[in-house]
């Protein structure tokens, strides 16, 4: 699909567009727009849902269903107790989908997650065959808890499942179900005795989402809840067919020609040794992310656009996505190392350093050239 329309003024907090001369002219099928209507409700529902488990977390919560609906992989940061595997079992219950935990340890072996083949005895013939039996990561949601805690040989058992959604063992491929997601959690604080994730594997995950420390009301509210009789039911808001639905409704939404050269030269920018950046990254980037990290801004953009009722995507959207798709693809070197500047504090500045309008540009905002082929006028 070539897109031809053009960005908006819009609020992405609120469901509707505000419609102005800009919106885009590839219009979706009644269908698909009644999908998207259908998908903003969903929106609403589960995240209602998932209040009854858990307290806050709206951001981390709106991130994971972004991913999810862009049909991408989550690793989710974040100190002991914060519920990270509550809120990934309890977002599986409400979407209706098969769930399965895997726990990493230092001991834990590739056949352990795929799966392994064992000689079996047909007690009537007696004879011997290989049976494969199905390993954990035969699910729709697998969280890979703690996923830094084994060795790279088994952590590389997910690359093929989390890229090409099979696995092969004993030389048959078996295809995992659909729709399918890893969700991985790591913990920040304590690295000893871990793993640090290769470049490769990292880059297989669609968003880093950062799960933070609620605020003293939240807190409250959590010792309400978790120190009480009181057993929360969650309803099933959609089923597997669903969100395979609705994961084709999101790639059909259309974007226009500059909010894609935007979030290319988003992510190019990120690059210390390509075209003209900011000093700020030469100065603090060893190694900046790769064209995938492009594909993902956009097609979280799409799904967050969808998420909110509109079936278009801004220039809004992909800064809003661009913190989890981009954090844990710049390498920072050493001397921000020693200033204390993270990858978000440079993905900030990074936004703030490029300009989304041609009015901006005109305003002195720097690469004013993203717009010269962008038919914005």
């Amino acid at each position: 699909m070539e897109p031809n329309g053009r960005d908006t003024a819009s609020d992405p907090t609120k469901g509707g567009p505000r419609v102005n001369d800009e919106t885009p002219q590839d219009a979706l099928p009644d269908a698909d727009l009644a999908a998207v209507e259908r998908l903003k409700d969903a929106f609403a529902k589960l995240k209602g849902e998932m209040a009854k488990v858990i307290v806050g977390q709206h951001a981390v919560l709106e991130e994971l269903l972004v991913a999810i609906f862009a049909r991408g992989h989550c690793l989710l940061i974040g100190v002991p107790g914060l519920a990270k595997t509550l809120m990934i079992h309890t977002l599986a219950d409400a979407l209706n989908l098969t769930y399965n935990r895997i726990q990493f340890t230092p001991d834990l072996m590739p056949s352990d997650i795929t799966g392994t083949e064992v000689i079996q005895e047909d007690k009537a013939t007696g004879v011997r065959q290989f049976k494969f039996l199905r390993g954990p990561i035969f699910a729709n949601i697998v969280l890979a808890d703690e996923i830094n805690r084994t060795p790279p040989k088994t952590q590389a058992a997910l690359l093929e499942a989390m890229q090409e959604r099979q696995v092969t063992v004993g030389g048959e491929r078996h295809r995992l179900p659909d729709p399918f997601f890893v969700l991985a959690t790591q913990n920040p604080i304590e690295q000893e005795g871990t793993y640090p994730l290769p470049e490769a594997q990292l880059d297989r995950f669609m968003f880093n989402i950062l799960v933070d420390y609620p605020d003293e009301a939240e807190e409250l509210d959590i010792v309400r809840l978790t120190t009480s009789t009181h057993k929360p039911h969650v309803s099933k808001i959609l089923s597997g067919a669903d969100i395979l639905e609705l994961q084709e409704i999101v790639r059909k939404v259309p974007v226009a020609d500059h909010v894609s050269r935007y979030a290319v030269r988003l992510t190019r920018m990120t690059r210390r040794e390509k075209d003209e950046v900011p000093d700020f990254i030469r100065d603090y980037v060893s190694w900046g992310a790769g064209p995938r990290a492009s594909q993902y801004l956009v097609l979280a953009g799409k799904a967050r656009a969808v998420l909110f009722g509109r079936y278009y995507v801004s220039t809004e959207d992909i800064r809003a996505v661009a913190g989890p798709v981009l954090r844990h693809r710049i390498i920072t070197n050493f001397n921000a190392e020693a200033e204390g500047i993270k990858p978000d504090d440079i993905v900030k500045r990074l936004i703030k350093a490029t300009p989304v309008d041609a009015h901006e540009a005109e305003q002195g905002g720097k690469l004013p050239k993203i717009f010269k082929s962008a038919n914005v006028g």
